[in-house]
């Protein structure tokens, strides 16, 4: 699982949780360099390894999103790292706009994904991803979910693809996983124009780091 600059805890922590207990001891939480990684909201997460300790073939690699994101995408050794891993892993995956930094590592190309809801259908054909609205998506051995707190969501559908439906179930249990929002305002659809405009004011500076971003990729 990724670390960088300005994740979003929640995109990680979420799927951390219910991923570790099936990950029998073997859940490495990497950044460029072992050490403190300080999140979007000032919330600090610890490394335990980094990208020249982080074993060569992996189950399953994990992105996280957030406001870092656009800086990830123009980051070379962050993405030659996510090329590498990713040319290996046994599934490709990420949480929000942690699809747009595999898209910019060329490892959406040709693939249905999802992401945040106010980057999807702009920033990913950009990257050569197909958009999809929906919370997770498959497509061969590539997992996107849509944004924050679609990684849950995400955690359970991968938990069932590698343990099986039983395993997943007793995971979302466990954590009392039973979800009943207070307000139906969690998509755009539902929240409505003027709940949607205040969120895209708030969101604008990842919005536009994004598309700056993508704009400057070079596709082959």
């Amino acid at each position: 699982m990724l670390l960088f600059p300005g994740m979003t805890a929640l995109d990680l922590v979420g799927p951390q949780n219910l991923l570790a207990g099936i990950a029998g001891g073997h859940l490495h939480l990497v950044a460029r360099t072992a050490g403190p990684v300080v999140s979007d909201t000032g919330l600090t997460l610890v490394a335990g390894e980094g990208f020249a300790t982080c074993p060569r073939d992996l189950d399953v690699l994990f992105v996280p999103g957030g406001d870092g994101t656009p800086a990830q995408m123009r980051d070379a050794e962050i993405l030659a790292f996510l090329r590498d891993r990713g040319a290996r892993a046994g599934w490709v995956t990420s949480v929000c706009t942690g699809s747009l930094i595999l898209g910019a590592a060329g490892l959406l190309d040709g693939y249905r994904a999802t992401s945040h809801w106010c980057v999807r259908d702009r920033v990913l054909p950009r990257l050569g991803a197909i958009p999809v609205n929906e919370r997770v998506v498959f497509d061969r051995n590539r997992v996107t979910a849509a944004g924050i707190s679609a990684g849950l969501d995400f955690a359970l559908a991968l938990s069932a693809r590698l343990r099986g439906a039983d395993d997943a179930r007793t995971s979302q249990l466990v954590a009392e996983y039973a979800p009943a929002p207070p307000f139906a305002a969690g998509t755009p659809e539902a929240a409505g124009p003027a709940i949607t405009a205040r969120a895209r004011a708030i969101l604008a500076p990842l919005i536009e780091g994004s598309e700056a971003a993508a704009a400057a990729i070079t596709r082959p």
